[in-house]
């Protein structure tokens, strides 16, 4: 059997190492380790990285969308936030998990670990 893409494998939410067992132990609890495998996930940490992609991506294709539908359609406030609220909420939600899956696949492609010099 040979190795998956690591990568692909975070964004699905799936062990970069195997491929086969689970990454979340919960929504974006990282698992303890890999159910299939044994590789341990205590040292993978994601950091803020996939939150500030999620604002970066979310926040341009809504704020893009609701400039063109303004200057287009020139609807009231209410509409905009009736449209642009929960868009933002469900665009976020939506790539917060295969963003937090692909920065730990990051990690574990690059070899990735905290580097201490106390020199």
């Amino acid at each position: 059997m040979s190795k998956p893409n690591p990568l692909l494998a975070g964004v699905a939410g799936r062990c970069p190492n195997c491929g086969e067992g689970f990454l979340f132990d919960g929504f974006l609890k990282v698992a303890p380790a890999c159910e299939a495998c044994g590789y341990d996930f205590a040292k993978a940490d994601s950091g803020d990285g996939p939150a500030v992609f999620v604002i970066m991506i979310a926040g341009f294709v809504v704020a893009f969308s609701a400039l063109f539908v303004e200057f287009a359609l020139h609807p009231p406030v209410w509409v905009h936030l009736i449209l642009w609220l929960p868009a933002t909420l469900i665009i976020s939600l939506g790539l917060m998990r295969p963003l937090k899956g692909a920065m730990l696949a990051a990690q574990f492609m690059n070899k990735a670990s905290e580097h201490r010099n106390d020199e």
